[in-house]
């Protein structure tokens, strides 16, 4: 027949697996938030210097107006040297922050060089949504490799503040956008010089 003390000790073993289960328990939740918070870390490193890299293949590509080419190794971007005085666009050559290795590089369609860089990682990114403009086309990407950071030469030009807005003719040197307009302008004048010459 058990013993007050033999049921005492088994009311303790029972507090002690359940709180064994709590503490387990506990630790998988803390465990699992930190793995999200980590990801969500990298997945921010991984927005940053993507878009770093990005960035410097456009300036990279505009150093030269007379000459715009893109760059044929990342190394181009630590160090240009086509005119005398060289320049940095990159600060360093940053690494995957997801998989901690190289950045795959993404060439030009014409093999004219790099135009951008992604991440190799097939996994599956936790961040879905609320990228910038610019990235919009990351939104539900299956894999981190389709977060594609890439500067395209075509898209640039169509930006170019240069560039003359639709249904309007480009400026000229001097920077009149069409010769009506002038004589427009000259008619102006007569006609207030006629009006002047009335009203006096």
């Amino acid at each position: 027949m058990p013993t007050g003390k033999s049921r005492q000790s088994g009311f303790t073993y029972l507090f002690i697996l359940m709180l064994l289960a709590l503490i387990g328990m506990g630790l998988a939740a803390a465990g699992t938030l930190w793995r999200t918070d980590a990801q969500s870390a990298r997945e921010a490193e991984l927005l940053f210097v993507g878009d770093q890299d990005r960035e410097a293949i456009r300036r990279y590509y505009e150093f030269d107006p007379a000459q715009p080419r893109l760059p044929q190794t990342i190394d181009d971007l630590l160090l240009d040297n086509r005119r005398p005085t060289s320049l940095r666009h990159l600060r360093r050559a940053y690494r995957d922050p997801v998989t901690g290795g190289a950045f795959s590089l993404i060439r030009a369609e014409d093999g004219g060089g790099i135009s951008g860089v992604h991440s190799p990682s097939s996994d599956t990114p936790q961040k879905s949504a609320g990228f910038a403009p610019a990235y919009d086309s990351f939104a539900d990407a299956a894999r981190y490799a389709d977060w594609q950071f890439v500067f395209s030469p075509a898209a640039n030009a169509e930006k170019s503040p240069d560039a003359a807005p639709t249904g309007q003719p480009a400026p000229d040197a001097t920077g009149s956008r069409s010769p009506d307009r002038h004589r427009r302008s000259n008619c102006g004048c007569r006609y207030r010089g006629i009006s002047r010459a009335i009203l006096s």
